[in-house]
């Protein structure tokens, strides 16, 4: 076999290569016994991404309408601190964010029952040094949920 084959190219990746040599990794939640698709489906990227920026805009629009007398410049601080209590508090209790429920998601624990607080607000502190959620696995889950043993799933 060229060795080039067994790498995989930069184009496509290791993971391709791996596949076409009959490596089965399955869906994204298949190692958490979650469906491929539908409801209880590990969420894909594109959704959770929309759902942040709707957080984001949300807590964005009240640091400035509310709490910074109409500053832009003062308004970022105020934004990921909202962030960070919208988060808490919505997950904690009810399981969603404003933006994860416009988008039909939930974040659950990977058992399939609720996130308690304690890892809720880990999860949340993640979040916010963004880092973490740059960084994901083969569920697609980012290393903020794999470190507060979470998912966010279709509902």
């Amino acid at each position: 076999m060229d060795k080039r084959q067994a790498i995989g190219s930069w184009l496509s990746g290791p993971r391709e290569t791996a596949e076409q040599m009959g490596v089965d990794f399955g869906h994204p939640g298949k190692q958490l016994g979650l469906p491929p698709q539908g409801p209880g489906s590990v969420a894909r990227f594109g959704r959770r991404l929309g759902a942040l920026a709707i957080d984001w805009l949300a807590c964005q629009l009240i640091a400035y309408g509310l709490l910074t007398g109409r500053d832009w410049t003062a308004a970022g601080n105020w934004t990921l601190a909202l962030f960070v209590v919208l988060s808490v508090l919505t997950v904690g209790t009810v399981g969603f964010t404003p933006g994860k429920r416009i988008l039909g998601l939930r974040v659950i624990s990977q058992d399939g029952g609720r996130l308690g607080l304690g890892r809720v607000v880990l999860r949340t502190l993640l979040i916010a040094l963004v880092v973490p959620a740059l960084v994901w696995d083969r569920d697609g889950r980012g290393l903020h949920d794999r470190l507060a043993r979470a998912v966010q799933v279709r509902s």
